[in-house]
């Protein structure tokens, strides 16, 4: 018990310590003053990834159609707006894609491109939305390990490096990151309009590689960093280095039971978040069903 209570007494006067070095600038943006809210909305996404199946268990799925539409055209809205501000405002200050150290100052800039990195951490909470879809409407095999993984941690993390360092280099992942979600969403937004656009979706495999580049890229970035000893925190980069590791392994196995491991299913149909099994830890592919046609009709759930 003595050892568990000098490990708790530690970590909180280490987080007392670590809040000395976090950036002022952000300390009364929504969300940034405690970790406290980010960790009680991801206890929630637990709970619910837990009591939603059981709830739906002996109901009917929900369509959700016009919800998906809305959804996903948001989400690609909310992720080219990200991704422009990184880009305007990294130009503007003149930054470096190679080595770009994290500037405090209340500089215009500056504090446009910590705004847009805040606006890509409320991005991945509102991501959580993804799972929920999927559990109303049944789609449960959608739900991998790797789909939870990606969501519950990417929120967290990043509340982690808008605290600490809202700019510098952390702009270069932020801003592919969401260049690739406004295909991938862009992608779900289309495929949720229904069976016709299935020929215009030849694509999905693809978005899954540009993810597995992007995380090869984000390693070399990071070590490329480490070995000039680019003064941006060598934690970060480590824990960036660590965590795109985790997920090369966990795409790589999905890429190869969704497209390798077995022949493509003649005619089978995109689905969306919707539906489709593709990327950001989205699941197994998984076959569309055509107007609920293999559902009885009039017995699915309409918004």
């Amino acid at each position: 018990m003595e050892i568990v209570t000098h490990f708790v007494n530690d970590s909180v006067e280490f987080y007392k310590w670590s809040l000395t070095i976090a950036d002022k600038r952000v300390e009364n943006w929504p969300s940034m003053a405690s970790p406290f809210p980010t960790l009680a909305i991801s206890c929630l996404y637990l709970l619910f990834l837990w009591a939603g199946p059981r709830y739906m268990q002996d109901r009917q799925p929900f369509t959700l159609r016009k919800t998906l539409i809305v959804y996903n055209f948001s989400m690609v809205v909310l992720n080219f707006y990200i991704a422009k501000e990184l880009l305007i405002g990294s130009r503007a200050a003149k930054y470096s894609y190679l080595c770009q150290p994290v500037n405090y100052s209340n500089d215009v800039n500056e504090v446009r491109i910590a705004s847009a990195l805040w606006w890509y951490y409320i991005s991945k909470g509102v991501e959580f939305l993804d799972t929920v879809f999927f559990i109303l409407r049944k789609k449960f095999n959608q739900v991998s390990f790797l789909h939870v993984y990606h969501h519950c941690t990417m929120f967290i993390l990043w509340w982690i490096g808008i605290k600490w360092v809202p700019g510098g280099q952390a702009f270069f992942g932020a801003t592919i990151n969401s260049s690739i979600h406004v295909l991938m969403y862009g992608y779900y937004g289309l495929a949720a309009l229904g069976p016709h656009m299935q020929k215009y979706l030849w694509w999905k495999k693809y978005l899954t590689i540009i993810q597995m580049i992007q995380f090869h890229v984000t390693i070399g970035h990071a070590g490329h960093s480490l070995y000039t000893g680019c003064p941006f925190p060598n934690w970060m980069q480590w824990a960036l280095i660590g965590y795109a590791v985790t997920f090369i392994i966990l795409f790589a196995n999905f890429y190869y039971h969704a497209y390798r491991g077995k022949p493509a299913h003649k005619g089978s149909k995109p689905v969306a978040n919707g539906t489709s099994a593709v990327t950001n830890g989205h699941s197994k592919v998984e076959e569309a069903e055509v107007n609920g046609k293999k559902q009885k009709k009039g017995r699915t759930k309409r918004e």
